[in-house]
């Protein structure tokens, strides 16, 4: 009769063994922790709490406890955040893999509870091996602009995070105290037995540090190829990230973009001169202004960033335009209380053709709506005839195309 794999002999790789399952856990306890608070600092971002506007993850309640107007300084925070959360996912899953294989004899074992600390600790291993699947799936996804989630990507990595995230905890409070104890024994190739190890093992081919050489060497890898989408000089490098190592081009525009205006369906017509406008209202009502009537405005110039979800972001560009407050005191507000305000983009394809910012960030003098980037006007691509650019604001927010502003508490 063939061995089943809830059979200990159905696996017979010498390398299993609580040593070096512990190893793998510490780095993916510190990891996946930073992983998750730098999730819900990306979720902030995109300040939420300005609903309906802002907000892709509805009826969250309690979840939304850590909620907060997001800050702008310093102005590459959310370049920090962002990059750290994608590219330490990325990197990170060399070691997800490694420890999986460790331990999926346990995903067989029989029977299926021994005990209700067992049975907590296998509900908690089937919804950790879950989870983390599906937020590293998706989350790689999201980053590869292949969209192809049965909803959208952002309730469902928010709620899958919660879930994944309970999950882990529980199973760190269970299993944390025996991984101490491994790691403190120092145990390496002459382990005893455990629930992990083989009783009948195959030769060994590689050492458990040879193993643990190979994972790192995969995660150091996968890091080499998508950090360089947040640096000039690296971007080359940057093959896994699809705005990493692609060629943005040369002159003032010469810097990544997310969506062209091809893509979200900007027609020239509609941008020219004489046809956009710039429909403002407020407490004094509404006006609307052309792209001259804009240039005749106080214009000042700031150094941002641009920052995306995808993890990717561009060094500091010079942008020139007039500043968000000047507009709201045009809107009929007092320059030291503006309030939030709606952006509407002209675009018909994508996520956030419209978005909202909180007062602070309207107020922040250094938020613009550009209409020059490094000394020339904007590029169709880059927003023209005129987009938003607020320091440490994901870069959904910093909308393109702009066509109106609504000044009012939202």
């Amino acid at each position: 009769m063939a061995r089943s794999p809830s059979s200990p002999s159905f696996w017979r790789s010498p390398l299993r063994g609580p040593w070096f399952t512990s190893v793998l856990g510490v780095v993916l306890l510190g990891g996946i922790t930073v992983l998750f608070m730098t999730g819900l600092v990306s979720y902030a971002a995109y300040n939420p709490g300005l609903s309906p506007v802002n907000d892709k993850t509805p009826d969250k309640g309690i979840l939304g406890f850590y909620l907060f107007p997001w800050p702008t300084d310093p102005p590459w925070l959310y370049r920090l955040t962002q990059g750290v959360h994608v590219t330490l996912g990325i990197t990170l899953i060399p070691v997800l893999l490694a420890k999986l294989w460790s331990v999926v004899p346990k995903l067989f074992a029989l029977p299926p509870a021994r005990s209700l600390t067992h049975a907590l600790e296998r509900i908690s291993l089937l919804l950790l091996v879950g989870g983390v699947l599906f937020e590293f799936i998706t989350g790689v996804l999201n980053v590869q602009l292949d969209y192809v989630f049965p909803g959208s990507f952002y309730p469902l990595h928010f709620y899958g995070a919660w879930v994944f995230f309970t999950a882990f905890v529980v199973h760190v409070v269970l299993r944390a105290p025996a991984a101490v104890r491994t790691l403190r024994t120092g145990l390496r190739e002459g382990q005893p037995a455990s629930e992990l190890t083989s009783p009948r093992p195959d030769p060994p081919t590689v050492s458990r540090r040879g193993a643990l050489w190979l994972v790192g060497g995969g995660s150091l890898l996968l890091f080499g190829t998508t950090a360089g989408q947040s640096f000039d000089g690296l971007r080359a490098t940057a093959l896994l990230a699809p705005h990493g190592g692609a060629d943005p081009g040369s002159g003032p525009g010469g810097f990544q973009i997310n969506k062209t205006a091809a893509y979200a369906g900007i027609e020239a017509t509609e941008t020219s001169e004489e046809a956009w406008r710039l429909t403002v209202t407020g407490r004094s009502g509404t006006v609307r202004l052309s792209r001259a009537d804009l240039l005749r405005l106080p214009l000042h110039s700031s150094a941002l960033p641009i920052a995306c979800v995808e993890g990717w972001s561009t060094s500091d560009q010079w942008w020139r335009g007039v500043r968000l407050r000047d507009l709201a005191v045009l809107a009929g507000y007092d320059a030291d209380a503006v309030p939030d305000v709606l952006v509407e983009s002209l675009q018909r394809r994508g996520a956030f053709r419209r978005a909202a910012l909180r007062a602070n960030q309207v107020a922040d003098p250094r938020s613009l709506l550009a209409l020059y980037v490094n000394g020339e006007p904007l590029t169709p691509d880059h927003g023209y005839p005129a987009r938003v650019i607020v320091p440490a604001a994901p870069g959904v927010l910093n909308t393109k195309w702009v066509s109106r502003m609504t000044f009012g508490d939202l």
